[in-house]
């Protein structure tokens, strides 16, 4: 409301809210609910509150809030623009919508703006009225219909009882009373048919008849004659020649069945089928198809002695069976003319040629030496292929990008107190979110530690040298980028993971400075004014987190604490940046002066500004401190903690304006 200068934050918060609503109807269902969320929030901002709400503190976002003269916001517009989306959420409930996740979800949204905003309530209730939740009883009852009405029907009688209960004297409490009752009526007629009570013996009688004598009379008429004669099972006689195990056990004559391939089915369900069959077949057909079986076996068998008997009486031995897989398939083939000349005198000659040319065996006396053959000879690998700036650029890029991939995968939850290790705690001691990024705030800071010397001057071609710039890690940067990135994302919750990564960077630092490189890049100060940076633009003033931020990290500069002076340009930042200061004053005796300094520096600077009419509008672009209560504020804790400083300041300043108005006098 009051940064209204922040025409591109407006901007986005515009085309995400334009974006959503437009996505609102041909969304799926888990969108389409939060986008009806969504459209209360708007409709609750954009509207004027009853004030009566204690539970937010006095943060109840509406319409109120928003000055006469705002260049931005319109309040006619946004009122405007909020009925059209309550109009857009009741339409819903105005077409007996038959989805109940829709109607639920809007039922529930409404219940909040009824109470809240009474200008809203009116329109609500009228439309709510109007709404059947029934209406699926015109319908085939199935048991998703029965739960959808129960669904719809819960829902709206306790919005209709809850507006009762909390307003008794409503202008609508009539309607509503009546309402609600219809609804129960309703759902006890669709509903409740168990709880009716049955009919009379005789009215049952009278209206279906005796069941048993109905039952008996359909059974005799019914009722079968004498059973027909079971026709008998033929077995048909084996086809000439060997036979398989399969047709000898087959009894039908169906090529379709004599095809069928029983192995393809189930054990279990095979099981089943047999047992089923054997309990519902005749005797007399299984005795007679095992009679068939067993009349093939003995032919099968007298068939084998006698062909038997007539090859004993002829001389000849049995031929084996002919085995299907490996017979020849009869297919003439035809002579080829050419016969190879395989005589012994050319083999012989062959082979002794092979020997001629063979290497020579090796001796004996290399293999009593066991150790000879183990020896290994010199190995070196090849020398890796060289690859260009901008590709190697690129992979580090990628390889960055894939340090961050398991983020996304792992939990954060861990025992409810942790011990914290500081700078020795182990990266890889659990697998969890916080040791993974432990490794990657390493890798940014500690994976090319000692790469980036410089190398030596490069000569020019006058004779002089110029100093050879670093050799930048790509790596390391494109890290430290989606780190920092990551962590602005939600920068309250990963505050810690932002103190981990500085005290990694300064650990560096130091490393890097006790070495004594030369001309060697430091980070630790160019991070931490980065994320200074970014907090600051989102940060308002129940932001504590700032001031544990300012605490923990491992050091601080005179530039660093420079960055509060924006904070005491806005009010509702200004406790905020002196609190923390204040803190450091208090718990870091190192820093104390350095603390004090902005403090007096504060106090200077809003001095200056005051007195030259200078306000924040007139200089958007420069730190212009122009909140009169900085100098009080800040004048209270100088003469704590450096008493007589700022009665000091005051007498050289009325001094130097004597001095400058006797110089105008003369």
């Amino acid at each position: 409301m009051h940064n209204s200068y922040h025409v591109e934050a407006w901007e986005q918060i515009s085309a995400i809210k334009s974006r959503i609503l437009r996505i609102w109807d041909g969304a799926p269902a888990p969108v389409r609910l939060s986008c009806i969320k969504f459209a209360q929030r708007v409709v609750l901002a954009q509207t004027v509150s009853n004030g009566q709400e204690a539970k937010y503190g006095g943060l109840d976002i509406s319409l109120g809030m928003v000055p006469p003269n705002h260049p931005l916001l319109d309040p006619r517009l946004m009122e405007a623009e909020a009925t059209g989306l309550l109009d857009r959420m009741l339409a819903v409930l105005q077409d007996n919508s038959s989805d109940a996740l829709l109607v639920d979800a809007t039922l529930n949204c409404l219940s909040i703006l009824i109470r809240t905003r009474p200008s809203t309530s009116n329109r609500i209730i009228n439309c709510v009225l109007n709404f059947n939740p029934l209406k699926l009883a015109n319908s085939p009852m199935t048991p998703k219909n029965k739960v959808l009405m129960k669904s719809m029907e819960k829902t709206t009688r306790m919005l209709m009882i809850n507006i009762l209960k909390r307003d008794p004297n409503n202008q609508h409490g009539g309607r509503i009373q009546q309402y609600v009752e219809r609804l129960m009526r309703s759902r006890a007629e669709i509903f409740d048919e168990a709880g009716r009570k049955r009919q009379l013996a005789d009215q049952a009688a009278a209206q279906y008849g005796d069941l048993k004598r109905q039952k008996m009379e359909t059974t005799a008429a019914v009722a079968p004659g004498p059973a027909a004669p079971v026709q008998p099972v033929v077995v048909p006689p084996l086809a000439p020649g060997p036979q398989t195990l399969a047709a000898i056990f087959t009894l039908t004559n169906n090529p379709g069945l004599q095809a069928f391939d029983a192995t393809n089915i189930p054990a279990n369900l095979v099981a089943k089928i047999v047992a089923r069959t054997l309990n519902t077949i005749d005797q007399s057909v299984l005795d007679f198809a095992v009679n068939g079986v067993r009349s093939r076996l003995h032919t099968l068998q007298a068939a084998a002695v006698t062909a038997a008997a007539q090859y004993a009486a002829q001389g000849a031995a049995v031929p084996p069976a002919i085995n299907p897989a490996t017979a020849p398939l009869g297919v003439e083939e035809d002579d080829d003319d050419y016969e190879p000349n395989l005589d012994a005198a050319e083999d012989t000659e062959q082979i002794l040629n092979k020997l001629d040319n063979a290497p020579p065996e090796t001796s004996l006396d290399e293999y009593a030496n066991p150790n000879a053959a183990l020896g290994l000879g010199p190995f070196t690998l090849p020398p890796p292929p060289l690859i260009d700036a901008n590709v190697a650029s690129k992979l580090s890029t990628v390889a960055a990008s894939r340090v961050f991939g398991p983020l996304s995968s792992l939990s954060s939850e861990g025992p409810a107190k942790k011990p914290k290790a500081g700078i020795n705690r182990l990266a890889a001691s659990s697998y969890d979110r916080d040791s993974w990024l432990t490794v990657v705030t390493r890798l940014a800071t500690r994976s090319t530690f000692g790469l980036e010397e410089q190398q030596g001057p490069i000569k020019a071609e006058d004779g002089g040298a110029v100093p050879r710039p670093p050799v930048a890690s790509t790596f390391n940067n494109a890290t430290r980028e989606m780190l920092f990135t990551y962590i602005l994302e939600d920068w309250r919750p990963r505050i810690e993971i932002a103190v981990a990564w500085l005290s990694e960077e300064w650990y560096n630092d130091q490393l890097t400075k006790r070495l004594g490189v030369e001309n060697a890049p430091l980070h630790y100060e160019t991070w931490a004014l980065r994320l200074l940076d970014g907090f600051m633009t989102f940060i308002t003033g129940q932001d504590k987190v700032l001031t544990r931020f300012l605490a923990e990290i491992p050091e601080l500069s005179r530039e660093l604490l420079g960055r509060l002076k924006t904070l005491c340009g806005d009010p509702n930042t200004l406790g905020l940046a002196m609190t923390s200061l204040l803190y450091l004053v208090m718990m870091r005796p190192p820093v104390r002066e350095l603390a004090l300094d902005t403090v007096t520096g504060i106090w200077v600077e809003c001095e200056y500004f005051l007195k030259r009419g200078y306000r924040r509008e007139d200089d958007a672009n420069h730190v212009v401190i122009t909140d009169e209560e900085a100098r009080p504020l800040a004048a209270k804790y100088l003469s704590k903690w450096r008493p007589g400083w700022v009665d000091q300041q005051l007498q050289l300043q009325a001094a130097q304006q004597a001095a400058n108005g006797a110089a105008l006098a003369a």
